[in-house]
């Protein structure tokens, strides 16, 4: 919208000395003619935009503009940025970015070096290691059809391995840890589910769902279905020395107890934890080698013993 970019503009020359015509017009996908229009307009409106001649010219606001920043405390602005340049990490958005111009365009500038000091102070990286632009891509798609209300149809692989066709209307992108899923009604099993957006492939935006319905994702009902009667399973874990920061990290110092060293001398670790039992399980349970015993329940005791005894199989092969 036309108003969104005047007011867009301003911010960023709020926030700079000077921004060439072009790299305006760059920013927002229109012509520099577009462009010059527009700061005639915001003349006519009083806010005094001056196009400066020269080398390291450009466009610039008269000495003096600024915003009004009553509305929020320097506290406030801080966590805002924080939390909008975290998002920024794994879900890049030419809106954000301009939003975080707005943020930070209400800051005076004699407080403008303590402010970007604050903002510094915390940094939550949230992208993955190597980054992933295939993601990146497949959220802006979800997040505009749940914008949109459109119904998305993709091909699905649950953690049992199995694939299935589905159909859902999205409603809402969740980052819990460090997986993207989209909470959406799936129109295939007849009720709300979380999916996991590296499982998802093929996927096809469609039509418009007529009938949005209620949901509360501040509750993080997600977490209800995981937590359901039924739906896991309680395991008793036995942690080597030698894994014990593993443990700690996946499970809190507090949950971790240590355990009498056994005939060999060495001290371990023991910790009561609940997950459903799939294969992301074994293969969690697996991941720490030789370190992490399964001490309960003996089915899965049992299943990872089996699990080992075939990958032992194979490299002996």
């Amino acid at each position: 919208m036309k108003l969104d970019r005047l007011l867009s503009i301003v911010i960023l020359l709020v926030n700079r000395r000077f921004v060439q015509a072009k790299e305006l017009a760059e920013l927002f996908e229109v012509s520099i003619r577009t462009i010059y229009r527009d700061i005639d307009v915001l003349n006519q409106a009083g806010i005094p935009v001056i196009s400066y001649q020269g080398a390291g010219g450009g466009i610039g606001l008269s000495e003096g503009y600024r915003l009004d920043r009553s509305v929020l405390t320097d506290g406030e602005l801080v966590e805002i940025v924080n939390a909008l340049q975290s998002v920024s990490t794994i879900y890049p958005d030419r809106n954000r970015k301009l939003l975080l111009e707005k943020m930070k365009s209400v800051v005076p500038p004699s407080q403008s070096e303590q402010f970007q000091l604050r903002t510094r102070q915390l940094i939550v990286d949230l992208s993955p290691w190597g980054g992933s632009g295939h993601l990146e891509e497949k959220a802006a798609l979800l997040k505009k059809a749940a914008e949109e209300e459109r119904l998305v149809e993709f091909a699905y692989c649950d953690a049992q391995g199995n694939e299935s066709a589905r159909i859902v209307e999205p409603y809402t992108l969740v980052l819990k840890r460090q997986s993207w899923y989209l909470y959406a009604y799936c129109r295939t099993r007849k009720e709300f589910r979380l999916f996991k957006l590296f499982r998802m492939k093929s996927i096809a935006v469609g039509e418009r769902f007529a009938v949005r319905r209620p949901i509360e994702p501040e509750r993080l009902p997600w977490n209800e279905q995981w937590q359901a009667p039924g739906k896991t399973t309680r395991l008793k874990l036995r942690f080597s020395r030698r894994a014990r920061h593993l443990a700690e990290e996946w499970f809190g110092v507090e949950a971790i107890v240590a355990e009498t060293a056994g005939e060999d001398g060495e001290e371990r670790y023991v910790v009561w934890a609940e997950f459903p039992e799939d294969r992301w399980l074994y293969g969690f349970i697996l991941s720490f080698g030789p370190d992490a015993e399964v001490l309960e329940p003996e089915s899965i005791r049992e299943e990872i013993r089996r699990q080992a005894e075939g990958i032992l199989r194979k490299y002996d092969a």
